[in-house]
């Protein structure tokens, strides 16, 4: 993420701040870029950066240890950078890194990173609906799309343009895959491979995401490649350690060696 020219807040005048509303509270050491929109009884405080174009509308909450880039569209009563909702946290924490372009949509909450150096991390172009909640120490790609009330609990990772349905709920230390599409109300102990459908219900893989693959721009022969390495892990007659050994070798470039990289790799 690039860094946004940003001022201290008395010094708005000079500077393209299109409008702090009178009735927002900013802290006079927070920094924001030009044409930063405020709205009434939003709180920002001392040690935030918010950088340019970025719209806060009524009632958010901004608190210290976020740093939000360019274009960030906050709505109505979600709160960025609060505590860890774990009880062995200090008061030394970590941060929230927000990239640019994303939409937080009404009373989400994403929370700092647990320690100083452990950040949570969320990308740009991401649209995170009604009520989602990110923990702490979470990485979130680009272009994920959380829908109403899904919730990540801490040390999750999700990569770029997956898919989690409403009222999804992730364990903590879970990994989401690219592009994996998660029905809604699954409960998510697991890790999700890339490129795959998890059923809301039973909370179990189903295939593979092809409509969301399509939309991707994959071509037919991409599909077909992922789906020969989906078949190998999950069909064959090989002991899980065989199928893990033999991955790399059998599916070494493309899409299909992603796939095989992340379940070679069950830890980031």
């Amino acid at each position: 993420m690039e860094e946004a020219p940003l001022t201290n807040i008395d010094d708005r005048e000079e500077k393209n701040v299109s409008c702090i509303h009178p009735l927002a509270c900013v802290h006079p050491e927070a920094r924001l870029g030009e044409a930063v929109s405020v709205g009434p009884f939003c709180q920002i405080e001392a040690d935030v950066e918010i950088g340019d174009g970025c719209t806060l509308e009524a009632s958010c909450s901004v608190k210290n240890g976020v740093r939000l880039g360019r274009g960030n569209h906050i709505y109505e009563g979600a709160v960025l950078g609060g505590r860890p909702q774990y009880l062995g946290a200090g008061e030394e924490l970590g941060q929230l890194i927000i990239g640019d372009g994303n939409h937080i949509r009404e009373n989400a909450t994403l929370h700092r990173g647990l320690k100083p150096g452990k950040d949570t991390i969320v990308g740009g172009g991401n649209f995170f609906m009604v009520g989602v909640h990110i923990g702490h120490d979470c990485h979130v790609g680009n272009n994920v799309i959380m829908a109403n009330n899904a919730m990540l609990g801490g040390h999750v990772t999700v990569q770029d343009r997956a898919f989690l349905s409403g009222n999804v709920a992730v364990h903590q230390f879970c990994r989401i895959g690219s592009l994996a599409m998660v029905g809604g109300q699954a409960r998510v102990t697991r890790d999700i491979p890339p490129f795959v459908m998890i059923d809301g219900q039973t909370s179990l893989m189903v295939g593979l995401n092809k409509v969301g693959l399509k939309r991707a721009g994959f071509t037919r022969d991409e599909i077909a490649e992922i789906k020969d390495v989906y078949r190998y892990a999950f069909s064959s007659d090989l002991s899980w350690s065989e199928i893990l050994g033999s991955l790399p070798q059998k599916f070494p470039t493309g899409h299909s060696a992603e796939f095989a990289e992340f379940l070679f790799h069950p830890v980031d």
